[in-house]
């Protein structure tokens, strides 16, 4: 198997070893911020700022406390699908 490292926004991120990842909205809404679903953000966004886009890894076993989570930040839906695009290379 080759390497699965994957480089950005200065981290280095071992692919082979994440146990969850998921793109979300960082968005603010009646005084709070909140991470939701891409779903959520997009059901809602006359209701809610969205903020930023985040794609999160989870490195810890599914069902702890995610301690060991990595997040990179994108200004547009679109930064964060060209991201994705690039992350899902790795698993072809």
């Amino acid at each position: 198997m080759s390497e699965m490292i994957y480089k950005a926004q200065g981290l280095r991120l071992d692919l082979a070893k994440i146990t969850r990842l998921y793109p979300a909205a960082i968005v603010e809404g009646g005084g709070a911020e909140a991470q939701v679903s891409l779903e959520w953000a997009e059901m809602k966004k006359d209701e809610v700022r969205i903020d930023e886009y985040v794609l999160v890894f989870d490195f810890d076993p599914a069902g702890e406390v995610p301690v060991n989570r990595r997040i990179l930040h994108y200004p547009t839906k679109e930064a964060l699908v060209a991201a994705m695009i690039e992350v899902s290379k790795f698993f072809e």
